[in-house]
């Protein structure tokens, strides 16, 4: 808190010598994020800087919600998924050992998959270090990758295409370009330069560049409706509501249409999540406890049959 409260002091400082909001908030990227940033400056920009805060003031709620929402959604999963790890582990150094040395004792020939499994515990049990090196390793290039543009916009859009997930991230960026892009187009910012300013309010770098292109064919003479269908991004139906907007002249009533209905979609999404992915962790679950009975339990009955003479 004491130190949000110098950030304060130094906008008032920065305010006070001249410099504009924006510019000012962007001092401060740890507090303020670029999202937030860009539409202190539409709102600078339009003259409408109250409403943009009130715009924030709701999408900060809204993501805060969904925030929520989603931890209360994936809680039941991640715990499955806990509790699988935590079984894989003693799986393969306490119960997997002990199994081991009694197939030893018989000298029996043993099945591809218990082989298999047998094989896999005596590497996890000698070796358990490699595999935190790699496990650490791989996440540290992967951070390091996320760094770089290219690593960026590459998972970027595979976000988008996600199982699950993928619609959800799709639907609240394109919220957040219409509702950006009303509030300037009402203002009456040319589009273009309506165009190059909310892009910087996408946190997503490919959908950003395709709104970039989107701004080159509307400066090349295309019309609105034209350019937003050449990215490829909103369905027929989306782009049939900006067709009938930049016809009647409401585009910006119709983009704020569009912003609502993709936020009603993103919470009933959201709702649906967790009633999503149960079935993917049963699955995994049968998996493994089929794995495990075919491995260890069926060597054990054949062992047993062949003891008592059958």
């Amino acid at each position: 808190k004491v130190a949000f409260i110098e950030v304060i002091r130094d906008l008032r400082q920065s305010l006070v010598s001249g410099r504009d909001l924006a510019s000012t908030l962007a001092r401060h990227p740890k507090e303020f994020s670029d999202f937030f940033v860009s539409m202190v400056r539409v709102g600078e920009m339009t003259g409408q800087l109250s409403e943009v805060f009130y715009k924030l003031y709701g999408y900060l709620q809204f993501e805060e919600e969904t925030k929520g929402r989603v931890k209360a959604a994936l809680r039941y999963p991640m715990f499955i998924m806990i509790a699988i790890t935590l079984g894989i582990i003693i799986m393969n150094v306490f119960v997997i050992p002990v199994f081991a040395q009694v197939f030893a004792s018989f000298n029996a020939e043993l099945p591809l998959l218990t082989r298999g499994l047998i094989g896999m515990s005596n590497f996890v049990t000698k070796f358990w270090w490699v595999l935190l090196g790699m496990a650490g390793g791989a996440w540290w290039s992967w951070r390091k990758y996320l760094a770089t543009t290219a690593g960026r916009l590459w998972w970027d859009r595979k976000k988008l295409v996600l199982p699950i997930a993928g619609p959800i991230v799709l639907k609240t960026t394109l919220a957040r370009f219409c509702s950006s892009l009303a509030m300037a187009l009402k203002a009456g910012v040319p589009i273009s330069q309506s165009l190059a300013v909310v892009g910087h309010t996408l946190d997503n770098e490919f959908l950003a560049r395709r709104l970039d292109d989107m701004r080159q064919n509307v400066e090349r003479g295309d019309s609105f409706y034209v350019s937003v269908k050449r990215i490829g991004v909103f369905p027929p139906m989306v782009l049939q509501m900006i067709a009938v907007g930049e016809e009647t002249g409401e585009l910006d009533a119709m983009l704020n249409d569009v912003a609502d209905m993709y936020n009603r979609e993103t919470e009933y999404e959201i709702k649906g999540l967790s009633a999503a992915i149960e079935p993917i962790m049963l699955v995994i679950v049968g998996v493994m406890v089929l794995l495990l009975a075919l491995g260890i339990f069926l060597p054990l009955w054949s062992l047993g049959q062949a003891a008592l003479g059958k």
